[in-house]
């Protein structure tokens, strides 16, 4: 007999249903799988605001004939000898025969900086303009269309 005890024993045996919710948490796991936009990452996040950031200075660049590509890092890694008690929001690697130069962002460090998403778009900005302003010698007023990026920002 299927779903009996055996012989001899009063109370059925129980069908397998899942596990039991004991303490009303309901279901586990996430509510949207990583398949659906809801379920974007903040790591996602960071990457889409680093690459529209991007695209702005590389707009005023191209003008220039200038070249730089960005990249986004969760931590600064290999800070090799150069160590300083402030953790950089970018690095900044010169170019080579083979290589343009690039512009590193720590979404961690940058993140704990911004206070909310508003200002963590505006604080990419300013670290990014701010470097290329240092990598390529170009004022930063002329890469600021709007007038608030500056270095008290950072």
């Amino acid at each position: 007999m299927i779903g009996m005890a055996a012989a001899g024993s009063p109370r059925p045996l129980r069908t397998r249903r899942g596990r039991r919710d004991r303490h009303g948490r309901g279901a586990r796991g996430p509510l949207a799988w990583p398949a659906v936009p809801a379920m974007r990452t903040r790591r996602d996040r960071f990457d889409d605001i680093v690459r529209d950031v991007a695209e702005e200075l590389d707009k005023k660049l191209e003008a220039r004939g200038l070249v730089v590509e960005y990249a986004a890092m969760d931590i600064p890694t290999d800070l090799g000898e150069k160590w300083s008690p402030e953790v950089p929001l970018a690095r900044t690697v010169a170019a080579t025969k083979t290589a343009p130069a690039r512009i590193i962002a720590f979404r961690r460090p940058i993140e704990t900086r911004a206070s909310g998403p508003a200002t963590l778009v505006e604080l990419v900005r300013a670290v990014l303009a701010s470097e290329v302003s240092a990598l390529f010698a170009i004022p930063l007023e002329e890469l600021d269309e709007f007038g608030d990026l500056g270095d008290d920002d950072l």
